[in-house]
Parts: structure tokens; sequence; C-alpha cells
């Protein structure tokens, strides 16, 4: 007998309880219909197959919906609104699991650890997997609490964002992890060995360290790495796109430090030699690093600052001093390398370490041979007294990569990759703004596994254009992981109807910048850096806006202008600044402030003991301050214009005003059109007659219009099929028009004033 099955509707979870763990929700009904209790594992099927612990949803959920978090869903290669099937799943013991995972976690977890975190979860290849514990029913015997101390105290801060990939399982299929499962990192330890013996010089160093009463880590925190090792790991200087600037100044730093020191003391200096090496997270800050020291042959002594950041003070200390000796005390030149020191050396509060790690590398400095870089994805985040003229007294920085740069990197990651004939990659590029290497990295990954699925059976797979385009549904660009996005379904200006003047104008304010910089610049004027949209509400403003996003390929940031509002003294500044450093990182971008009134009222007539009137003041210093934006456009949208602050709308912040008008007949028609495109119509429906009654109707109210037509319809008979001119004429009783008309006259005044 077959197992059941069921088909439902993908809908991402929001419940922070059940974020990363693996597990869906399905309504107690589809639990009764598949025969199954709570905790049960299911089968999943989606773009791939996959696994997942099952619980009930709310009782007051809708049956056809199955919610899952965003690892499952990435897991599945599917969006919102997919359809998955569900089956019961059998789920083994395992016997074996090989993971792998980042550096970070490779180095700092023992396996013996990371049996404890996979304990009780059900695990396929090719999925991913985060590291939190299965805390929500946990297995007999498990002590969630000690193996998130364990995690933290490893990895750090940040081990809840680790993500695992699972590469075998014995046996196949779905599997549970169990205290006797034999847990291995691909190519490195497992449960069970013996931890290797330390060895010194120019190798791998791996110790056990003590760090407090109870706990020990036998991480690889800190890691040096000789020559050798470097040439076989490293990619060479010509396939850093993007960098070769960089690495060459690099480059010429290191040579004169390690190679030419006696040309720099006949000209009166010292070789010292320590670097700030800034950039977007993920753009390959480390590994510039390490190509440069492998053409210069330089050693390369490397330590992970968040790891270091939640040791002991005096564990934290001696671990960076074993670095320090490491590089100073081995063969020939050596360079530090210190990866997201702003964990260890925060501007907001340093810790009492951070006194003591100065000092440290102040006198390191000063030593033969050795050199200094520290990497961070927030320059502005590290403590001032590193970037001294003692310390770090020089600077690089890594941009992000633009479309040229990403088709060049694209055609790196896939030259050994079988492609299908006639790929693209520089569409591809077109299509990934705001990612950085590790994105395309990611995708590359994504788009194999959907071709493997494709191509079970074939002798010499490849992977089509359409896998790699297919991927951009599920792999977000690390820029925009902590952000709210605007979801542009797939819209364009070509489906906003009419608007003929308003589409024009955003195209010249928003998306000519982008498109055309060599225009503006062959005739020496900026671009503008600010539009306001402003019309009476239920127009279409933020539908206007995810078309253009859609048609720009845009990274869009939207904020609701009250969430930038906090009442404590300094955190609306700093929120207003890092969503500019954020969208600047994400590049082309749009920031777009909803409801704008809100965050920039007119100064001097708030009540909120002046928190308004300095995110006015962050707001003007983002928009024209000593550092330009570049490819990033500020979107506000309002229907009150006369209470936003004046400044921000004069030249050179949001100086294209664009009014929005109330739809007239033609527009309404169009409204009535798209939002009836999947509902049957009788033949006595006449859209453009009915568009024409519909004085002061909102674009929204047009949408609703035919929404509750829809209801009454259902409400005569469930079994109905069309929808009629009767049933349109009955929901106008109870969707009345919400354009108001004193509104609308102050503000075609508005708008009058201004263009005049």
């Amino acid at each position: 007998m077959s197992a059941p099955q069921i088909t439902l509707t993908a809908r991402h979870n929001p419940s922070v309880l059940d974020s990363r763990r693996g597990v869906v929700r399905l309504h107690p009904e589809v639990l009764d219909a598949l025969g199954l209790r709570e905790w049960d594992a299911v089968r999943l099927t989606g773009a791939r197959v996959s696994a997942a612990l099952a619980a009930p949803s709310d009782d007051t959920g809708v049956p056809g919906i199955v919610l899952l978090d965003d690892i499952t869903m990435s897991n599945l290669g599917v969006a919102e609104g997919a359809e998955l099937v569900i089956t019961p799943a059998e789920v083994q013991a395992a016997r074996t699991v090989t993971v792998s995972g980042s550096r970070l976690a490779s180095a700092s977890l023992s396996p013996s650890t990371l049996r404890l975190a996979l304990i009780g979860k059900v695990l396929t290849v090719g999925d991913a997997v985060s590291l939190l514990p299965q805390d929500l029913t946990p297995v007999p015997g498990s002590d969630v609490s000690a193996v998130r101390g364990q995690l933290s105290r490893m990895i750090g801060m940040t081990w809840t964002n680790e993500l695992l990939t699972v590469t075998a399982t014995d046996p196949g299929g779905p599997v549970a992890v169990g205290p006797s499962t034999v847990v291995s990192w691909r190519d490195g330890a497992r449960t069970g060995d013996t931890p290797a013996p330390a060895r010194t010089g120019t190798t791998v160093v791996r110790t056990t360290q003590r760090v407090s009463t109870d706990d020990f880590i036998d991480a690889e925190i800190v890691e040096e790495e000789s020559i050798e090792e470097l040439a076989e790991s490293v990619p060479p200087l010509a396939d850093l796109a993007g960098a070769e600037s960089a690495a060459r100044k690099l480059s010429e730093w290191f040579d004169l430090a390690f190679h030419r020191p006696e040309l720099l003391a006949k000209l009166g200096t010292s070789g010292r030699l320590g670097v700030l090496l800034s950039g977007p997270e993920g753009v390959g800050k480390s590994t510039l690093v390490r190509a440069v020291a492998k053409s210069e042959n330089v050693r390369v002594v490397s330590l992970a600052a968040p790891s270091i950041a939640v040791l002991e003070p005096n564990a934290a200390a001696g671990r960076i001093g074993d670095a320090i000796g490491r590089a100073t005390n081995g063969e020939g030149p050596a360079v530090l390398l210190i990866t997201d020191i702003d964990a260890l050396l925060p501007s907001n509060q340093p810790p009492p370490l951070a006194t003591v790690v100065l000092d440290e590398l102040q006198k390191a400095l000063g030593r033969k041979d050795f050199a200094l870089v520290a990497t961070t994805a927030k320059a502005e985040s590290v403590d001032p007294r590193l970037r001294g003229a003692d310390l770090l007294d020089r600077e690089l920085g890594l941009p992000l990569p633009d479309a040229k740069v990403r088709t060049e990197l694209l055609r790196i990651l896939l030259r050994d990759v079988p492609l299908e004939p006639g790929t693209d990659v520089g569409v591809l590029a077109e299509k990934t703004p705001g990612f950085v290497v590790a994105d395309l990295v990611a995708l590359r990954r994504d788009a194999a596994l959907r071709a493997a699925l494709r191509q079970r059976d074939v002798e010499e797979p490849r992977i089509a254009q359409q896998d790699l385009l297919d991927a951009l549904a599920t792999v977000r660009p690390i820029s925009m992981s902590t952000s709210d996005t605007l979801a542009t379904g797939g819209l364009t200006l070509d489906d906003v109807g009419d608007m003929t003047e308003v589409k024009q104008s955003l195209t010249e304010a928003v998306l000519w910048p982008l498109r055309y910089p060599d225009s503006f610049a062959r005739l020496g004027v900026d671009p503008p850096r600010g539009v306001l949209l402003y019309g009476p509400p239920g127009g279409g403003k933020t539908y206007l806006v995810r078309a253009l996003a859609g048609t720009g390929a845009l990274n869009v940031f939207a904020v609701k202008g009250a969430e930038l509002m906090d009442k404590w003294v300094g955190e609306s500044e700093r929120a207003v600044r890092e969503l500019f450093r954020r969208a600047a990182e994400a590049a082309p971008s749009l920031i777009f402030l909803d409801e704008i009134d809100a965050l920039a009222p007119r100064r001097g007539q708030s009540s909120d003991s002046g928190v308004s009137d300095r995110v006015v003041a962050a707001l003007l210093t983002e928009l024209d301050g000593v550092e330009p934006m570049r490819e990033v456009v500020v979107l506000g949208a309002t229907n009150r214009p006369e209470l936003v602050d004046p400044a921000l709308l004069r030249p050179g912040r949001l100086e294209r005003l664009v009014y929005v008008p109330p739809p007239d007949a033609e527009a309404r028609a169009a409204i009535l059109r798209a939002s009836s495109k999947n509902t049957p119509l009788a033949s006595d429906v006449d859209l453009d007659e009915v568009a024409s009654t519909l004085d002061r109707y909102s674009a929204a109210d047009c949408a609703a219009l035919i929404r509750e037509a829809a209801l009454t319809a259902m409400r005569e008979s469930l079994e109905a099929a069309e929808v009629t001119a009767a049933h349109l004429a009955k929901a106008r009783d109870a969707v009345r028009p919400s354009l108001d008309p004193a509104q609308l006259a102050s503000l075609e005044a508005y708008a009058k004033n201004r263009a005049e």
C-alpha cells in the first residue's frame, strides 16, 4: 500500500521559535490525514527532496498551507506560494554523518560537540542545517543549555548564523543523528579520533587549551599556513577580479617590508607594516591577503577575532600571544592575519582586554620580518586606537563588485564547470546586484544541485543558464541577510497601466543614474539623489516602487518611517547610518522610506525630546554629506507632503517630487483588468463601463471591489464558476470610495504650487 500524500502551498514561517530548526508546521487535520503524530518526520518534495520534523500549527490556520523556515525552503529550492508534496518519511538511525562548513566552524568545533548540536534532527544529503539545537522537543538525556554554551564559547556570538552542508550519510535517505552516530567533518576529524599532536614550524598547529574550569576547546583558532599550503589552497592573483588595485598595493608593501628593508632604512624609515583591510562581508578580504602572501613567499598566521572575543581574558590573551610568537619565531617573514577585528576591538565600549591586545600588537610590529593585517566589514566600528600611527597606519578597501566584475568572477568560478552551450554569464551578472564572491559561490552550488536533480541518469550532466537563473530565487546576497526586502513578484514598469508621466519621471530619476552613469559624467552633472512620491492613500505608490525595483534589478531596502525611531539617545541616528551603510554595500540599491512624514517631520514642531529633529539631521547628512552616495537612490513616499521637513526637499536631497494622482476612468479600467486577470468574469461584465462610474475610488479600492465581488459569488454558491455584473453591483455596497475630496484638493494644490 502506497504512503498517503498531500499537496500544500508553502508559506514562510515568521515564528522565531521555529527559525532555522528544520521544523515544518502542518494543520492538525493534515497531520491526521497523513497518519502522523506530533514530531514525526515528513518527506517534502519541491524543486528537490528534503525531510523535516512535523509539528502542528494553530487550529485556526489554513489546512492547505505548510509553514517552513528559510533554511527548509532553501533546501527544497522553493519560494513562497510554491506547491509541495508531503508524505510520511521513514527515518533511520544514522551510523555515520559527514558535513562541511565554514572555515571558522570546521576549525572551532570538535566532532563530538557537532554531534550534540545535530542530535534529534532529520538530515538529508545536500541539505543545509544550522547549529541551533533541536530544543523544541529535546531528545531524552540531551542537555540543550550546555550545548548552546559550548557552541557560543567555541565559535562566538555568530554561532547561530553558521550553516553546515550534509555531504554524506550512512545509510542513505533521511537519517536521524543519535548518541552513537559517528559524525565527521569532510576531509577532517571524526568522533572517536584521538587529537593529533601539536606540530611546530611552518605547518598547522592544533592545540587543546583550557579556557574555563569546566570546558575545553579543541578548536583551531590559531592557524598557521606554510608557503606550500598557500600554493595549494589559494587562487593566483590573476583570479582576484575587482581587487587588482588593492592586491598590487599590498604586494608592494609586502615587498618593501620583507624583501627591501634596507631601502626603507636608507630613506629614513622602518619596515614596519600594519594594514587595515575593509570591505563588505564575503568580498574576499582574507583570500586577497593569502594570495598576495603566496606571491611574495610569506607565511600566514591567521586568527579569528570572533572566536577570541568570547574566551576568558586570560585565555584570549594567551591565544593572541601564541599567534604573535608563531609569526615571529618561525622561519622567514610572516604576516599575522586577524579577521573581523571589530569583534575583538569594537569602537563602542571596548573590553578591558582591548588595551592588552593593542599593547601586544604594538610590540610585535617592532620586530623584524613581521607584518599585521586586520580585516573588517565595518571600518567605522573598529577601536580608533587600532588605526593609530603606531599600529594599523595604512588602510585598503575592497569595493563591492559591479556588473563587469561580477561577469569576470562568474567566468572564473564557472570555467571548470560543465555548462550548456550558449550560457551567458553576463545576463546573470546583471541580475545579481549586491552579490559578492561568497554569494556567487553559493549561486553556483545551488545551480549545480538543480542541474543534478534534472540529470540524475545522465552520464555527462551540465549546468544550464536556467539553473543559474532559478538559483536566484533561493540565494540571497550576504549584504541583504539582515534586511527587510521588498518583494517585486516579477513586476516591471511595463505592468503598470497608465501613469505615463509618473513612470517616465521615476525612470529618469532612479534608473538612468544606475544604467547610464557615463552620460551623467560626460555632461558634468551629478544624478538626482532622491525622489519623493506623494499622492492620496491607496494610489499605488508602493506598487510603483515594486515595479521600479523589478525593472532595474535593484536591491530594495524597504523601511517604514516609524521603524527607525527610538527613544534612546543616538539609537535612531545609528539606525539611519546603518541603513545607508548596508545600502551602499548592496549597491545598486534603492532605499524606500514609506510614510516619510513620520520619519522626517518639520523640525521644531515635535514633542518627542528632539528624536525626530536628530533623525532629520542624520538623513540630511547621509544624503549630501562629505562622503557621496554611489549607486544608491533614496525614494520616499507620503500622502502628507506638507508635513515633511522642507530641508529634505531642496536640490541635492529629495529633489524630484512626483505626484501620483488618483486614477482616472482609463486607469481604473486597467486596474480592474489587472486585478481580475485570474478571476473568471461573466459575459455581462463591462469593466470599462464599471470603471467610468467609480469616481473617488483609489487603485486599492478597485482591487478590493474585484475581491469582494468574488466573495459575493462564493456566498451565493461555493460552486460558483464566474463573477457576474450583479455580483459587482452588490460588491459596491460593501466597498465604498476611500478618497477624500478635501485631501485630493489639498494634494492637487500642493502639486500645482510646486510646478509653478
